[in-house]
C-alpha cells in the first residue's frame, strides 16, 4: 500500500515489474486519522465481479466516511467529473487544532473537513487527486497547476525518482512565474526542454527555459514530502 505522496504511474509499473505486485494507493491526512480512501484487490464471485482499483485513482472512501467535492469558493457541491475542492466527514475526522480555534475554523466546516487538495470522481466513485489548491499559480489571469508542469515534466525525462520540482515566484507583468527545480545535467535537460517545446501542454503552462534552476538535491521534508516552503526560497534566490 502506498500513501502520502502521489504514486506516479512510471513508480508502480517499476516496482510491479521487479517486484511482480501492483502497488495499490491510498489517501489521507494526519487530520483525518489518517485514512480517508484506498483501493483494494477486484472482488470475484459467481457471475460477478467488483473492481476495487484503478490506474491513477486513490480508491473509494472507507467504509462510514463522507466526502464531498465542492467548488472552492462557494463550497457547493460540484457535478460528477468535474473538479473541485476535496472534503471529508466522518467519525475519523480531528475535533481541531490544539488551542488554535482560528485554524480550525479555517478547516472545519458543519463537520466537514478541508483538505486542500483538488479532486474529482468518475461514473464508478472512484477520486482522483488532481492537485494541491496550494500548488496552484495565479498566471496572467489563468491558474496553472504545479504538479500537471511536473508530471509532464517526469513523463518526458522516464525518470523514475522525482527530478524536478515547480514553484513559483512573484512576476510584476504576469503576477506570477513558473520555476523550475532539477537534478538533471546540462544536456539531459536540453533534451528535456526540446520535447517540453513540442508537448500540449498549454502554452501559459511551459516555464521559460531560463527559468530553470539546477540543484545537487531537492529539498524534502522528514514526511518524504516535498519541502514546498524551501523550494520557494531557493526559486526566489535564484530569482534575485
Amino acid at each position: 500500500m502506498a500513501g502520502a505522496e502521489k504514486l506516479p504511474e512510471r513508480v508502480a509499473l517499476a516496482f510491479e515489474d521487479h517486484f511482480g505486485i501492483r502497488p495499490l494507493e491510498g489517501y489521507g491526512c494526519t487530520e483525518c486519522s489518517p485514512a480517508v480512501t484506498v483501493n483494494t484487490r477486484d472482488f470475484r464471485a459467481a457471475q460477478f465481479r467488483q473492481v476495487g482499483a484503478k490506474r491513477a485513482r486513490i480508491g473509494h472512501p472507507l467504509p462510514g466516511i463522507s466526502v464531498r467535492i465542492a467548488d472552492p469558493v462557494t463550497l457547493d457541491p460540484v457535478p460528477q467529473g468535474q473538479s473541485g475542492l476535496l472534503l471529508v466527514r466522518g467519525p475519523n475526522v480531528m475535533q481541531g487544532y490544539l488551542n488554535r480555534p482560528e485554524k480550525t475554523a479555517e478547516v472545519l466546516r458543519d463537520g466537514w473537513y478541508n483538505t486542500g487538495d483538488i479532486a474529482a470522481t468518475d461514473e464508478d466513485g472512484f477520486i482522483r487527486i488532481t492537485d494541491r489548491l496550494s500548488r496552484f499559480s495565479k498566471i496572467g489571469g489563468e491558474m496553472v497547476p504545479h504538479i500537471k508542469v511536473e508530471d509532464q515534466l517526469q513523463e518526458i525525462s522516464g525518470a523514475t525518482e522525482q527530478i524536478f520540482a515547480v514553484t513559483a515566484v512573484p512576476d510584476e507583468k504576469k503576477g506570477e512565474r513558473l520555476i523550475v527545480l532539477h537534478t538533471l545535467s546540462q544536456d539531459k535537460l536540453q533534451e528535456c526542454l526540446t520535447q517540453l517545446a513540442k508537448s500540449d501542454l498549454p502554452p501559459l503552462w511551459k516555464p521559460r527555459p531560463d527559468q530553470f534552476v539546477h540543484v545537487e538535491s531537492l529539498p524534502y521534508l522528514g514526511t518524504g514530502k516535498l519541502d514546498l516552503r524551501r523550494l520557494k526560497e531557493i526559486a526566489a534566490g535564484a530569482s534575485a
